[in-house]
């Protein structure tokens, strides 16, 4: 189905958009021409893994033929059934950090609470395709009454990221509570939402969402933008309502080979944020899941990135490359290299064009 050919009232329903997502490749065929690698993709991962799943609002944003990079992140490709000796099921060390069923805490003052394994649509460089889209189904009340518990039971514990799947998913009223929840533990300061619902299913962001969200400040939303092409009319009105409840709002960017590894490209998606009031926060350094070889650049090629955007465009439009570590090591920034030499009496720094400045040190 196209949006010209579906009810208006239906196309800008997010609950419409979640019953007709096309999750088998005889839908997929109907509107897209499909490659050999794609069917056989879409065949072989067919009940084994992360499936097909796209709603028909993103599905419209995609060629027909296979030149959109976007794309390649949407349709499953025969690559995934490659698997390099070096991924992983759990590449970030999850699991061993989750005290609870459904939290993780690797670092001292944070938690990742993982409320839903449902999404939109199922992105092929998912982090944790080990989990999403399996059951569909939210966190239950007892195992997140498990969660307070243990927040509760750690003071040190200021700042909730809840993630998924993804939470918006989920209906203002589950939302509700479970923010409520948190938000009564004392020693919780702050929560973010991790989320690509903006982009893959920006009717979710209505007013009553909003309304509902505008409660518990201070709430930051991150979301996972990948391409300019992803920044559409709904977009845009998505994350309007967002900003308009005073909702500071973030983007987390995977570089991925062949939909974003150029400078040119970044750059743009980073000042089509802007535009939009979404800050530049992370590029991902794409993790080493099973099944991703064919997405991951060198860290090399993100450094290259970096360097012709620090310097070359404004400070606000300068996210942080970051490699998040094997096995739960957590987030490294990778940067490229200003420091020329150092010694006791001082820095020589290289700027963005080459050119050379000594700072001399000053005595303590």
């Amino acid at each position: 189905m196209t949006k010209e050919e579906v009810d208006p009232k239906q196309w800008s329903s997010w609950r419409w958009q979640l019953r007709h997502r096309i999750t088998k490749l005889e839908q997929l065929k109907e509107y897209l021409e499909l490659t050999k690698e794609e069917e056989e993709g879409i065949e072989a991962i067919n009940g084994k893994g992360l499936g097909l799943n796209v709603t028909p609002y993103f599905l419209s944003l995609l060629a027909k033929d296979n030149s959109t990079a976007v794309r390649k992140t949407i349709i499953p490709h025969i690559s995934e059934t490659v698997v390099k000796d070096y991924e992983m099921r759990d590449p970030l060390g999850e699991e061993r950090a989750s005290p609870v069923p459904g939290l993780v805490h690797r670092y001292p003052d944070r938690v990742l609470l993982l409320i839903t394994d449902t999404c939109a649509m199922y992105c092929r460089y998912c982090t944790r395709r080990r989990l999403v889209g399996h059951k569909e189904k939210a966190m239950t009340w007892s195992k997140f009454s498990d969660v307070v518990s243990y927040i509760r039971e750690h003071e040190e514990i200021r700042d909730v990221l809840v993630s998924g799947g993804d939470p918006l998913i989920l209906e203002n009223e589950r939302l509700e509570k479970i923010l409520k929840a948190l938000y009564a533990i004392q020693h919780v300061e702050i929560i973010r939402i991790g989320t690509k619902v903006p982009v893959t299913l920006p009717q979710r962001i209505t007013p009553s969402l909003c309304n509902m969200l505008k409660q518990f400040h201070p709430l930051f939303v991150n979301i996972n933008f990948i391409h300019p092409k992803e920044i559409t009319p709904e977009v845009k009105l998505a994350c309007d309502r967002l900003s308009r409840a005073g909702i500071p709002l973030g983007s987390q960017t995977v570089l991925l080979r062949g939909v974003n590894d150029d400078a040119d490209t970044m750059k743009k998606l980073m000042h089509e944020l802007l535009k939009i009031r979404v800050k530049p926060y992370y590029i991902y350094s794409c993790d080493r899941v099973s099944g991703t070889s064919h997405f991951r650049t060198s860290l090399s090629k993100g450094i290259e990135i970096m360097e012709k955007l620090r310097g070359w465009t404004s400070g606000l439009a300068v996210p942080t490359f970051v490699a998040d570590t094997s096995g739960g090591g957590g987030k490294v920034p990778v940067m490229p290299n200003y420091i020329v030499s150092q010694d006791s009496k001082k820095i020589v720094l290289r700027n963005y064009k080459g050119k050379e400045f000594v700072y001399y040190e000053e005595k303590v």
